[in-house]
């Protein structure tokens, strides 16, 4: 749980400097790259809960 919880903290942070280079120079390039690991990252955290949630059920 907790490397789980380091590794979509990094992501987020990834994004994050992303976004900030994107600021920067104003190259669509680092706002791509921020949004794909935004959609992977949510999808990844879905897909992490949902088995927690079956796990529950089951």
């Amino acid at each position: 749980m907790l490397i789980f919880r380091a590794i979509v903290m990094f992501l987020i942070v990834a994004a994050a400097v992303c976004f900030g280079f994107y600021a920067a120079t104003g190259q669509a390039q680092y706002k791509r790259y921020a949004f794909i690991i935004i959609k992977w990252t949510l999808i990844a955290a879905l897909m992490f809960f949902a088995v927690l949630f079956l796990e529950r059920i089951v």
